[in-house]
């Protein structure tokens, strides 16, 4: 049988499960999608089709008991290892070396059933909202080809909004799974810090370990859902424990939601903020509890500048001392918007210890605030996507509600969230005035992933649904 391409995942397993659709059937539906209709967006740039055919041909051949993905095509982020492949972050002379060993996120998609047929696009060394890299190029918008897909993750979402893959693996530090599913109009999820093993994922590299998560990104809630199924749970190579994540809400009826859609410490743009106060009275008729003025007890300018300073440590780390001054002169401009004290790159292990410990101080905050709230609402990005940038990062400057400010300042909502590793799931909100989609976050306490992306279903019941981009139908 033919199947839509935009099909969930959830639906896509249970047809496989059912033997109405074969894995090798299916896979090849997809392949045909990637070879006739990515050349522009350049979104799948490794592709392992012959090793995904033999292994949808296995699993065709199978009598027994099937995983949870029996079948189900899928790629997965250019950073995550995959015995065979290439594992570059967009660094050319990274591409001969093979992988000896897949990451355990990747054993786990694929004992559960899934055929990974290739790895999508990121920026070099997964350091951008673009996916453009010296290696594999640049990867586009399906909405429109002179806008970033996003990143790091933008060749997850670019896949996924085109309908090349029904599921993908992405990994986020800064915003890197919830700002493409943002800019492509897909559904994201951040989780927990520690939720998802990182053995040989992205962050192995001395670059924000403590921060840096992995997760999925799909066309549905129920199938970000699907995928943390099989995704959570401790490294057994590092403990025993076991992990019973809490239960999400049925409805929204008494969900007690706090509303974060704009802040003074950063600019947002109009079009976004105004579309997460149109959910309030929306909310309410659903006998939701909601609040647009309740806050975490910190400042946010604070918790930014602890979020900056944490996502730069690493950065210096081996390097000679005249090498991390440069590098600290790169972060002078923005870190002179937000209260810091010490120079942004290079800390004492003393110093350093000062600031994890302000750190579990702000932690203890969102857990106090999240005592009496259920989630919280606020945006993903303080923009939609952007055009197309060139030349040096830290010359870059973008207009955001008529105020000019450093790229780097776009950390704001994705860093004030990620810092203090707490759940996110983005959904698509709304449409721009230029044809642009744009998403909302929603966050929850630590370990309430089921929560965000439970509510993350409720919304999209009400509406906030992926939309397909003309041209991929």
């Amino acid at each position: 049988m033919t199947v839509d391409p935009f099909d969930p995942a959830t639906r896509l397993v249970r047809l496989l499960r059912e033997r109405r659709i074969g894995a090798l059937e299916l896979l090849d539906q997809m392949i045909e999608r990637v070879l006739r209709l990515d050349g522009p967006l350049n979104a799948v740039v490794v592709r392992d089709f012959e090793r995904a055919r033999e292994r949808a041909r296995g699993l065709d051949s199978t009598t027994g008991p099937v995983g949870p993905l029996h079948g189900l095509p899928m790629t997965v982020k250019e950073s995550f290892d995959i015995v065979g492949l290439p594992t570059t972050l967009g660094f050319p002379e990274r591409a001969r070396y093979k992988i000896a060993e897949s990451a355990l996120a990747i054993e786990r998609l694929e004992a559960a059933g899934a055929v990974i047929f290739g790895k999508t696009n990121v920026p070099t060394a997964l350091a951008d909202w673009q996916s453009a890299n010296a290696l594999y190029g640049t990867t586009c918008n399906p909405w429109n080809l002179e806008l970033t897909a996003g990143g790091s993750s933008g060749g997850s979402a670019a896949a996924l909004a085109a309908g090349l893959t029904p599921l993908e693996l992405g990994s986020d530090i800064g915003g890197s799974i919830r700002q493409p599913a943002h800019a492509c109009g897909v559904f994201g999820h951040k989780s927990t810090y520690g939720l998802v093993p990182r053995r040989a994922a992205p962050g192995r590299l001395p670059f924000a370990v403590d921060i840096a998560v992995s997760g999925p990104l799909a066309r549905t809630a129920a199938d970000l859902d699907l995928a943390l199924d099989v995704l959570a749970g401790p490294d057994p190579a590092l403990t025993r424990a076991r992990l019973s994540l809490p239960p999400g809400p049925v409805t929204l009826s008494g969900l007690k939601v706090a509303i974060w859609a704009e802040d003074g410490a950063s600019p947002t743009d109009g079009q976004i903020t105004q579309a997460i106060l149109d959910l309030v009275p929306r909310l309410e008729a659903k006998g939701a509890i909601v609040d647009v003025r309740a806050r975490p007890a910190f400042d946010p300018a604070f918790a930014m500048a602890l979020y900056l300073m944490l996502l730069t440590q690493p950065l210096t780390i081996g390097v000679e001392p005249e090498i991390a001054a440069a590098k600290a002169a790169e972060f002078k401009d923005l870190f002179a918007r937000f209260p810091i004290d010490q120079s942004p790159v290079g800390l004492s292990h003393q110093a350093w210890l000062k600031l994890d410990a302000q750190r579990s101080d702000l932690t203890r905050r969102y857990a106090a605030f999240f005592a009496d709230w259920d989630v919280l609402l606020c945006p993903a990005f303080s923009i939609p996507a952007h055009r197309h940038l060139t030349g040096e990062q830290k010359d870059w400057h973008l207009d955001v509600g008529g105020q000019l400010i450093d790229y780097g300042e776009l950390l704001f909502w994705p860093g004030i969230i990620g810092a203090f590793g707490l759940p996110a799931t983005v959904v698509p909100l709304g449409i721009t005035r230029d044809n642009q989609p744009f998403g909302l976050q929603i966050v929850g306490p630590l370990h309430g992933d089921r929560i965000t992306i439970a509510v993350a279903g409720l919304l999209e019941a009400m509406g906030l649904t992926f939309q397909r981009p003309t041209g991929y139908g």
